[in-house]
């Protein structure tokens, strides 16, 4: 390999390596939250910057399943979980 292939290559895997980090370093709390709705239960897991925020995306994503329409969602989002565990990392 010539020394431009190799400089390209070290770029990219840089800025690879660079948004990974930014990534996953602002998310430092994650909740694994249980949700029963129309006689179903669904848990999800999030990662967010805050516990309320990690807690509503993993509510969210648990709802998914469980609802048909956007009615259906909302009323789902605002039940209170039927488990919720959370952690900081």
């Amino acid at each position: 390999m010539n020394s431009k292939t190799l400089t390209t290559l070290a770029v990219i895997l840089g800025f690879v390596a660079f948004l990974t980090w930014s990534t996953l370093s602002a998310q430092k709390v994650t909740c694994e939250v249980c949700v029963e709705y129309n006689g179903g239960r669904n848990c999800a897991t999030a990662s967010h910057e805050t516990e309320a925020d990690a807690a509503r995306s993993a509510q969210n994503t648990a709802c998914g399943p469980l609802t048909s329409g956007m009615n259906d969602a909302i009323a789902c989002d605002n039940r209170p979980p039927a488990t919720r565990q959370c952690q900081v990392r």
